[in-house]
């Protein structure tokens, strides 16, 4: 027996959204430099960030190592498993969103999302925004998202 599908084959993924003072698109490797920056300038926010309460993500990582994780996550993306988005404010990445899926009873889909530190304002106005945008958008009946 295999696994129901993340999405239905005929769900059309979002390749963009535009939020207030955000747009997102599917994270890649032509993201490198800019995503390795944002989230090495902001490890204890980040971790302090809902969703992220381990404590282990992220850990510093070379350019190199970063540009194999973005290199994933574009695969993902592509196979219709995950979808990490970039979080930009013009070509400048403030943080990242991601779309999972779960193992938590009752949920159909984790949601995580970080912005940098130095756009730290932004955090509530970006979570707002997705958790609305995931329920307008999206095919599932019960994300995972700490808003």
């Amino acid at each position: 027996m295999t696994a129901a599908p993340f999405v239905p084959a005929d769900f059309d993924v979002p390749e963009s959204f535009e939020g207030a003072g955000f747009r997102l698109e599917p994270l890649g490797p032509q993201h490198n430099e800019r995503d390795h920056a944002a989230w090495m300038s902001s490890i204890d926010h980040i971790r302090a960030t809902p969703g992220f309460p381990d404590g282990d993500w992220p850990s510093a990582m070379s350019l190199e190592e970063n540009l194999a994780d973005l290199e994933r996550h574009a695969r993902h993306f592509e196979e219709r498993r995950g979808f990490t988005y970039s979080i930009l404010d013009g070509d400048e990445v403030i943080g990242c969103v991601y779309i999972y899926p779960t193992t938590r009873p009752g949920y159909d889909a984790d949601i995580q999302s970080w912005v940098t530190e130095s756009r730290a304002a932004m955090d509530v106005t970006v979570r707002s925004t997705l958790a609305e945008w995931l329920v307008r958008e999206w095919p599932f009946a019960a994300p995972h998202y700490d808003v």
